[in-house]
């Protein structure tokens, strides 16, 4: 027999039950210690909020950007070279 080919196991053999247990909260902590709270529905609310607001201000700050860093001396040569007007003119 190859030591590729293994043996095929029936589905009911190959499961394995592991119990579930619940354990018991820490000495002095109640029932619900440990679950989720309003208070991280504030926190992920808030940083969903900030997310939105800084998304925002860097879209403008874009939109203000040159189209060209260029310094205006540069932008002469590349006119005398042939290249495209540094407007961006076409006509």
């Amino acid at each position: 027999m190859s030591p590729l080919l293994v043996e095929a196991v029936p589905a009911a053999a190959a499961q394995i039950a592991v119990p579930v247990q619940n354990p018991a909260p820490p000495p002095g902590k109640g029932e619900e210690f440990g679950k989720a709270s309003p208070v991280a529905l504030v926190v992920i609310l808030s940083l969903a909020l900030v997310t939105i607001l800084l998304i925002r201000g860097m879209s403008k700050r874009i939109r203000r950007l040159p189209a060209s860093f260029d310094t205006p001396q540069e932008k002469g040569e590349k006119e005398k070279a042939g290249g495209e007007p540094a407007n961006g003119d076409t006509a």
